[in-house]
């Protein structure tokens, strides 16, 4: 099934030269760098912003796209200049969308003995391969509470909830500061959607989650790569993590999509992830 996001309500027409200017600025262009980059002329880039000229729908697509900003925000900036939405929000399991989960499919296979899983842009859940229910059932030494009515399992819940995974992460504080900071400038740089906003609000409300957590630590040599370090019942694990997304898409779901894969940082934690997997 595919959706126009729940997000884009009509907007006031004389919105989008301000929500223009705004993502010009955001990108650090002047008014001539996006007429170069987007091909229009810098006069009438400056008449679109004042609102002395009202832009066409492939206008509109022709210097969003330009600016880089999301299928998400060009409907809003569609919606402004008075057009309907033009990029879909479908769900993972549409029928149209089975090309692509056949590729996930294949990634989180492909990703055994070690963990992989499927999240969006706000780390909630969608999909994992068999490693990482097992590496999530050790971690939490059991099953995982339930989430919250109305909520998938979010993976930043689970390492920032005091009783999730946190007191089992010895390096927790410069994860947590490390995802928070991360996913806090991800979401401004995508606009500052209210409902990504308001998840930033909710995760930072738990314990000794300071305000700080919103920046990034300045650190003078910092290594190769972050690891997350997990003690679990005597057990010592560590892992670090890449992120995959697609390359060219067209629906919202699927440019927000991302598989995270796991992989382990030393040869004890590489027989860990073995010894789950022969017990399966």
């Amino acid at each position: 099934m595919s959706t126009i996001p729940a997000s884009a309500t009509p907007a006031p027409a004389d919105m989008f030269g301000p929500m223009l200017r705004a993502w010009r600025r955001r990108r650090g262009a002047s008014q001539l760098a996006l007429a170069l980059q987007s091909g229009v002329s810098q006069r009438h880039v400056s008449f679109l912003e004042s609102g002395r000229a009202r832009p066409s729908r492939e206008m509109v697509v022709q210097l969003s796209t330009a600016l880089d900003v999301p299928l998400r925000q060009r409907n809003e900036m569609l919606l402004a200049a008075g057009f309907a939405p033009a990029y879909r929000e479908s769900n993972l399991a549409a029928p149209e969308l089975a090309p692509v989960r056949r590729a996930i499919d294949f990634m989180l296979k492909q990703q055994e003995p070690y963990p992989a899983v499927v999240i969006d842009r706000l780390w909630n859940l969608l999909q994992a391969n068999e490693a990482a229910n097992a590496f999530t059932v050790f971690l939490f030494e059991g099953m995982p509470p339930p989430p919250p009515p109305g909520k998938a399992p979010n993976l930043l819940r689970w390492i920032l909830d005091p009783k999730a995974l946190r007191l089992k992460i010895s390096n927790w504080e410069e994860v947590a500061r490390y995802l928070v900071s991360t996913t806090y400038a991800e979401i401004l740089a995508a606009g500052g959607e209210p409902r990504a906003l308001a998840f930033i609000e909710e995760i930072m409300a738990y314990p000794d989650v300071p305000a700080s957590f919103r920046k990034l630590r300045f650190e003078e040599r910092p290594g190769p790569v972050l690891t997350v370090d997990y003690l679990v019942g005597g057990k010592a694990l560590s892992v670090f993590t890449t992120i995959a997304t697609l390359g060219t898409p067209q629906d919202i779901t699927l440019q927000e999509v991302r598989v995270e894969s796991f992989f382990p940082a030393d040869d004890r934690s590489d027989a860990l992830f073995r010894s789950l997997a022969a017990k399966r």
